[in-house]
């Protein structure tokens, strides 16, 4: 698997917002994400190189009008963490 950026996020449309500027920023890939509290809080996972994710994670980081509540870059995630990831991309049917 390659490296994974999560991001969490306060509020819907500043995730998708961040999520917009992500991709357009860095050569990641979306794969899923999870909505808390009736969206109020939004935790975006994307993949790619390492380098990539950085980026599109510091992007998300530098935004001034969200509400960034945690994020992290994981270089080689665990073969394990695609069952997690897995079961919140399969709720997801229509991505």
């Amino acid at each position: 698997m390659k490296a994974l950026g999560l991001v969490e996020i306060s509020g819907l449309v500043p995730a998708i917002n961040a999520l917009d500027g992500m991709l357009k920023t860095a050569d990641v890939e979306f794969v899923t994400w999870e909505k808390k509290l009736g969206g109020r809080l939004v935790t975006i996972i994307v993949t790619g190189t390492v380098s990539a994710v950085s980026e599109a994670v510091n992007y998300a980081v530098d935004m001034k009008n969200i509400k960034l509540v945690a994020h992290a870059v994981i270089p080689s995630p665990h073969s394990e963490l695609n069952k997690l990831i897995n079961t919140s991309t399969n709720k997801y049917d229509y991505l």
